[in-house]
């Protein structure tokens, strides 16, 4: 099942974005952050009912915004972050949708200005002690998504080189594959992986590890993809190509994969979603 990501389009609502979509043919929409909504449940329901919709992240956008981090040892970050989630479970259970994915936790508190940027320095929270904090949280929530049947995954972060030398060190959690199976390993069972491979890609040349290593290491872990390209120095979501280098080993039998393609034209996204296909249908002759 292939999403496209509302995400790349942050001064209109989600749900506006989705009706776009749904007008150039993509009937499968992934909603993740845009414009905030008080009425956002309702802007879901008005959507046409052929469109597939599931939630990620940021989604539903706060009035006020923040960052959000499940590490965090600041109170009210901690709380905000902790009452999106649950938030997110319960509008899951209310559209119909069995799938919420968040990115893993952070060791700092960067300001909502600094994201994709160089990162202030502050001061770190230990990181044995931000992973025990991040996945004490992820299986309580677990258990609140387990009641209303709904999944939870985890995002892999993305590190750049800039913020490795400010830092002299790896200010964020579930960057590299030695990380992420030490964390899988510490969450439920019913806590899924979904891997990003752009976030993949520029983490390898920062931390210096290798890139399709890495990939088949974390296979069996994989519950779902995002997928974009960039240039392996910053996170640009730029469309994927017949050469992008996950192909060979791209895992089929996952539960979604979503393009995360930003500054691309609606009918750009199409051709996209259409090379995956193809992709995927020449990968399952074989």
């Amino acid at each position: 099942m292939i999403y496209i990501s509302t995400g790349g389009i942050r001064k209109k609502k989600a749900t506006d974005v989705a009706l776009d979509f749904f007008k150039k043919g993509l009937d499968k929409i992934e909603l993740s952050g845009g414009l905030y909504s008080k009425n956002y449940e309702k802007d879901i329901r008005s959507l046409p009912e052929k469109l597939n919709i599931q939630i990620h992240n940021y989604y539903p956008p706060p009035k006020k915004p923040f960052v959000f981090n499940l590490a965090s040892n600041n109170e009210e970050i901690a709380y905000l972050s902790i009452k999106h989630v649950k938030n997110s479970i319960r509008l899951c259970s209310k559209i119909g949708s069995k799938i919420f994915a968040f990115h893993a936790g952070f060791r700092i508190d960067p300001s909502v200005k600094e994201l994709g940027n160089k990162l202030n320095k502050s001061n770190l929270i230990c990181k044995d002690q931000a992973i025990d904090t991040f996945t004490k949280r992820v299986s309580m929530l677990s258990r609140e998504a387990e009641k209303l049947n709904i999944n939870l995954m985890i995002e892999n972060n993305v590190i750049s080189k800039t913020n490795i030398d400010h830092f002299q060190e790896n200010p964020l959690l579930f960057t590299n594959p030695h990380e992420i199976s030490e964390i899988m390993n510490l969450v439920p069972e019913n806590i899924g992986f979904l891997l990003d491979v752009g976030h993949l890609k520029v983490s390898s040349q920062s931390l210096g590890f290798n890139l399709s290593q890495a990939h088949k290491d974390l296979y069996n872990k994989i519950s779902a993809y995002h997928l974009s390209d960039n240039d392996g120095i910053t996170d640009q979501n730029k469309p994927v190509t017949d050469d992008s280098w996950f192909w060979n080993d791209l895992k089929s039998n996952v539960s979604f994969l979503t393009l995360e393609i930003y500054n691309s034209s609606i009918d750009e996204l199409v051709s996209q979603k259409e090379l995956v296909e193809n992709k995927l249908n020449n990968k399952n002759q074989f």
